[in-house]
């Protein structure tokens, strides 16, 4: 396994993908019964490959808004475009007419086909999940004649329609997924036999499942729930075969990351510091011709992608890489020895602490990062070493541990090193103002992850600062 690829396509994609939304009008060139329906969109989710079907989701009404997003979410991983639609301002007060819910499901229908190139979707695997409980309007639109507003399949859910809504059936009755709940009424129960025995003597594919307690029919993916039960019978049906067996590029990434992760766990008992990545190297610079003027680059990821990004800067220069992704100043200062010391580099560009501040191994003060970065500096010199200090480069976030607000504690750290520096006569390389935008974070189009890891472009504003620093050290 080649780990310094891994490394570059990877540890800048440590964070999780999620399904996107997009929000359209139902109706852009009216103002529908005084209200303003959309459709939420809820996009198949990158890490599952799509199936070509897609499903209007029916609320009843404006309640149990999480809920219905957290149901859109979940059936957007099992590869389904999901349409959730809110039917609008309506008028405070007055219960949403059957009439508005009829013709915002046939519109909402009608502009999914319309749209099904658009939206990767088969014509042919549209449906409807209602959850409206109004009288008729499920019969009216799955059992309309028009084809381009009618649904391949609905799932109906506390059904409000009765045997008599079959009479305008044609032959073409969409597959129907129905649930209810018959909570121990007679009347009730053969209702809902009724309704059933009526669908099978069309001769197409009904199924039916009854619940013997009350049910308000919320999300729940314990056994036997009935969006469980649903999502089988979508199954069943051939409506959640993917349309490749292949992973999805987001999935790869995931489960490289997972890999990679992995790989640096096991080193915490293994080699901790990772001193066994760069031995060969160490041992054939070593037995080289000694060069005058040998500069080492300690760092991380940072360090690690700009030798394999723009080695060309390194090669040109003479200039050694030995930086390793997702380490923090402590592993680094037990490796200094071997990775810097023993090598005997006339000077040593330290780069450290964004990794401390993203706590990739456990929580630890400003002051204990600033101290493994002064140890460092302080092992240089008395090995005859000249140490070049370098801020941290600009985050406002991590993408792999999100939510630490890393930016005040990057310029806390800044700070020091640079007074540190000043009082120590070391040379300070100030890649932090260079490079941050007005959010305290790294220029995006000068990062290839949009958050920490700099891209060619970000390495090419970086390289004459640095080096005028080295030139300047070495004098």
């Amino acid at each position: 396994m080649n780990k310094k690829l891994i490394v570059i396509a990877l540890i800048c994609l440590a964070f999780s993908v999620k399904a996107q939304q997009k929000l359209i009008q139902l109706y852009p060139n009216a103002n529908h019964n005084k209200g303003h329906p959309t459709l939420m969109i809820y996009t198949v989710d990158p890490m599952v490959q799509p199936t070509g079907t897609a499903i209007v989701l029916l609320p009843h009404g404006t309640s149990h808004k999480e809920n219905n997003i957290r149901l859109a979410e979940w059936l957007s991983e099992k590869g389904v475009v999901v349409f959730l639609l809110d039917y609008g301002a309506r008028v405070e007060g007055q219960p949403l007419q059957v009439s508005v819910i009829k013709a915002d499901g046939v519109a909402s229908v009608s502009y999914i086909r319309s749209h099904a190139t658009v939206y990767k979707i088969s014509p042919s695997q549209i449906g409807i999940l209602d959850f409206s409980n109004a009288p008729l309007a499920s019969s009216f639109i799955t059992l309309r004649k028009a084809i381009s507003s009618r649904p391949n399949f609905a799932g109906i859910i506390d059904p409000n329609f009765t045997k008599a809504s079959l009479n305008t059936a044609t032959l073409d009755v969409p597959l129907l997924f129905i649930a209810g709940v018959a909570d121990g009424s007679k009347a009730k129960q053969l209702k809902y036999l009724d309704l059933y025995k009526g669908l099978m003597n069309t001769g197409h594919s009904t199924e039916l499942h009854l619940y013997t307690k009350e049910n308000n029919f919320l999300f729940d993916t314990s056994a036997g729930s009935w969006n469980n039960c649903f999502v089988d019978w979508l199954k069943e049906k051939g409506l959640l075969k993917p349309i490749s067996n292949e992973k999805t590029e987001a999935r790869k990434t995931a489960e490289g990351w997972a890999n990679l992760k992995k790989y640096y766990d096991n080193l915490i008992y293994t080699d901790w510091s990772w001193l066994s990545k760069y031995k060969d190297a160490n041992a054939n610079l070593m037995g080289a011709a000694h060069k005058e003027n040998k500069v080492v680059f300690m760092g991380n990821s940072i360090t690690e992608n700009w030798y394999n990004i723009d080695s060309t800067f390194f090669t040109r220069n003479d200039y050694i890489g030995r930086g390793i992704g997702g380490q923090v100043s402590a592993q680094m200062l037990v490796r200094f020895r071997e990775d810097v010391i023993n090598l005997h580099p006339k000077v040593v560009v330290i780069l450290a602490g964004t990794n401390d501040i993203a706590e990739n191994r456990g929580p630890i003060s400003i002051e204990n990062t600033f101290g493994n970065i002064v140890s460092m500096v302080e092992l240089a010199r008395v090995n005859g070493i000249k140490s070049i200090l370098c801020s941290v480069l600009p985050a406002s976030d991590f993408p792999w541990h999100h939510g630490l607000n890393p930016a005040p504690k990057i310029m806390q750290l800044n700070k020091m090193l640079k007074q540190y520096a000043e009082q120590n006569h070391i040379v300070y390389v100030d890649y932090w103002s260079a490079m941050v935008n007005h959010n305290d974070g790294l220029i995006a189009k000068w990062s290839q992850d949009g958050f920490v890891h700099p891209n060619l472009m970000g390495y090419k504003v970086m390289e004459p600062i640095v080096k005028v620093a080295i030139n300047r050290a070495l004098k």
